[in-house]
């Protein structure tokens, strides 16, 4: 408590100015009037865990913590269930700093400069009733290139939501901004006007790429947003944000997906004192499973059966990822390196810029932005509670009933061979996803899962490729194979005339929604077309 107590008045009568000893000490307290300043009368908060991203220290009975002094570290409280902490004037929750011992590295956008910081003290304010559940915002890859793709975020994403959620916390899973880290105060400027407090995953479009080592390439996230490994705590569940981008300057690709040794003595560390009970949801940006062609790595399988190994303990997790610009429910099993009772369920979420914010702008003046999986751009919501977690897919400014595109011929001739169908893409389904079809209130019958490219993205394409010049900044991506996708064939021998198509799917957290379209069927008169 002594070598304690000189190290920080060592910090705090040093002149700013002097090459003082770094101190990564300090008190975590109960600030009871919630103005981030700790005032007479607020004590000490025992058994606080505080880390730097790889050790885990706990307060002692007055509040104190010590954590060593150790090259470019983030260090941070790990946030307890039933206390909250204020926000910085950034928006971002004040449960973190960010020191550079050593002589940084000359990086473009900044990185983390070199000081020689006072002691920190962080303060908690304690929840008098935590609410016995609660609503996550879930943003994939929001990846403005520009501060014209800001305000495109802003009016389509962040602007219905504000005043209108009933969210008490933010994730973003990486790709924050595509590359160019001086947008970072803008996209920070936008998401505080949530008020929430709000997580951050690092991508892969987050790194200093004139850094040399890995080691470097997060330094002005780190600046910016704080530690890129951290955990987090709530009633309802514990949250850990992995950075999962390892930089290789100089290889192609430049990064795969994986975990350092630093963030696997974190989880270990972390782990061994959590409640296998509460659920445990882990974020990261690049996905678990391998998305690209068979037998290359996109994660490192080793990394991935080790993380499986330290998590197999916990029978309640939930994945999040992003990266992907797609949606998919993936459900990790032995091939994957999971031996859990259960497969392990992971929920690669589609992006809020969609695709890059490209494609023919609408009445307002924004992209399309739809997914080359035929996925409107949007958000998800992660609702839990103590013993559940549901998730829902919310289509940027539509509304929440639209859950499945429809795509379907306008006409057909009557007594045609029924070799046409109608698509339903249903945004948040699955292999095992139950979807149903009928035909002028008629009979449900089921439609056939069907692996390939939605036919209304195919039609964009064709659209752009006929056109005489850009229909957008970008034209929109090219259709790639969906995985919740669903076909029906159009009966042709009804009526002439309109028909009324619909489509139910029964979604495993909302339970049924539903879609409708139509078609004609025309005879075909003298002279228009007969053989």
């Amino acid at each position: 408590m002594r070598v304690f107590l000189s190290l920080c008045l060592v910090c705090l009568s040093t002149p700013a100015f002097a090459l003082a000893p770094p101190c990564n000490s300090g008190t975590v307290y109960e600030d009871r009037n919630g103005n981030g300043q700790r005032d007479a009368g607020e004590h000490g908060l025992a058994g606080i865990r505080v880390s730097d991203g790889q050790h885990i220290v706990s307060t002692d009975a007055q509040g104190a913590y010590h954590l060593g002094v150790d090259g470019v570290r983030s260090s941070f409280v790990i946030k307890p269930a039933g206390y909250r902490a204020a926000l910085r004037p950034d928006g971002l929750p004040d449960t973190w700093r960010t020191i550079q011992y050593q002589t940084p590295p000359t990086l473009r956008f900044g990185g983390v400069p070199q000081a020689f910081p006072m002691c920190r003290d962080y303060g908690l304010q304690r929840e008098r009733k935590p609410a016995k559940a609660m609503d996550v915002l879930l943003f994939g890859d929001p990846q403005p290139k520009s501060t014209i793709d800001v305000g495109y975020y802003e009016r389509d994403i962040v602007a219905p939501l504000v005043g209108h959620t009933p969210a008490r916390l933010g994730l973003t899973m990486g790709d924050l901004v595509n590359d160019d880290l001086s947008l970072y105060p803008a996209l920070k400027a936008v998401d505080a006007k949530l008020g929430l407090p709000w997580l951050h995953t690092p991508g892969n479009h987050d790194l200093d790429f004139d850094a040399v080592r890995d080691e470097d390439s997060l330094q002005s996230f780190r600046q910016a947003f704080g530690p890129d490994t951290y955990a987090w705590e709530e009633p309802q569940a514990n949250f850990i944000v992995l950075d999962d981008v390892i930089y290789r300057p100089g290889q192609k690709p430049a990064y795969v997906g994986g975990l350092r040794e630093d963030q696997f003595a974190f989880l270990e560390a972390y782990l061994a004192g959590a409640d296998p009970g509460r659920l445990l949801v882990i974020s990261v940006h690049i996905p678990f499973f391998d998305d690209a062609a068979p037998g290359v790595e996109t994660f490192r399988r080793a990394d991935r059966t080790r993380l499986f190994g330290l998590l197999r303990k916990f029978p309640r997790v939930l994945l999040l990822s992003a990266h992907t610009h797609a949606q998919k429910h993936y459900f990790h099993g032995p091939e994957n390196g999971w031996l859990g009772a259960q497969p392990l369920h992971e929920f690669n979420v589609g992006a809020a810029c969609g695709a890059y914010w490209s494609g023919v702008k609408d009445a307002d003046g924004i992209p399309s932005a739809t997914m080359a999986d035929g996925t409107p751009n949007g958000y998800a919501v992660l609702s839990l509670t103590a013993k559940d977690y549901r998730l829902r897919w919310f289509p940027a400014r539509g509304p929440e009933s639209a859950q499945i595109g429809l795509h379907a011929p306008k006409v057909l001739r009557r007594g045609a061979y029924p070799a046409y169908g109608v698509f339903a893409n249903y945004y948040m389904g699955d292999a095992q996803s139950r979807v149903e079809y009928r035909i002028d209130e008629g009979e449900w019958k089921p439609m056939v899962r069907v692996v390939q490219a939605d036919p209304a993205m195919l039609a964009e394409n064709i659209a752009d490729d006929l056109a005489p010049g850009l229909r957008g900044f970008d034209r929109s991506p090219e259709a790639e194979a969906s995985v919740h996708l669903w076909r029906g064939a159009l009966p042709t021998t009804l009526a002439a005339g309109e028909h009324r198509i619909e489509v139910r799917a029964f979604d495993r957290w909302r339970g049924e929604v539903r879609a409708s379209s139509s078609y004609r069927l025309d005879e075909t008169g003298a002279g228009a077309g007969n053989r």
